[in-house]
């Protein structure tokens, strides 16, 4: 089991590289669909466009683990399944984590004080909400760029399996 961990595990280089492209995309894919509808104050679109970016930067070398723990010693298709999956499910949940913690911040001023059965509750439903929010509105500032990138880096991945 542990060497098909290590097995699994991505070079440094690679993870690296690849969280910086992935993050440069993820992030182009938010501003230009913020620019184009014409959202918010411009100050606003770099946030969001920023926080696509952080989230896809940390979740690259997480999806790419997944992916490859889950297609060793398999073919091509199972390769490029893995990866679409692994990718997108470790893209959008970083994202949204990082949305949520923020969303969190906000709300913080409001909550009950730190460790309290009331701030549990709180803490739990606003980070519900914040994902909640960014499954609604946030997903589809993945589209047509983040999603064009998503079959690009798959197709990348099948091909390194071989």
């Amino acid at each position: 089991m542990l060497s098909r961990l290590r097995r699994a595990m991505p070079t440094p280089r690679t993870a690296l590289l690849g969280a910086l492209l992935w993050a440069v995309i993820m992030g182009a894919s938010a501003l230009i669909n913020l620019s184009l509808d014409d959202w918010a104050v411009p100050e606003k679109i770099r946030i969001v466009s920023l926080l696509f970016a952080g989230g896809a930067a940390i979740a690259f070398p997480i999806g790419l683990f997944a992916a490859r723990l889950f297609s060793l010693e398999r073919g091509c298709e199972v390769a490029f399944a893995a990866a679409i999956v692994c990718l997108a499910a470790a893209t959008v949940c970083m994202t949204a984590v990082m949305f949520a913690l923020q969303y969190r911040s906000y709300y913080a001023e409001w909550h009950a004080p730190l460790f309290t059965l009331t701030w549990g509750f709180q803490l739990a439903f606003t980070m519900a909400v914040a994902f909640y929010q960014f499954v609604v509105l946030g997903i589809r500032l993945y589209f047509p760029l983040g999603f064009i990138a998503l079959l690009g880096a798959s197709l990348w991945f099948a091909r390194q399996q071989r």
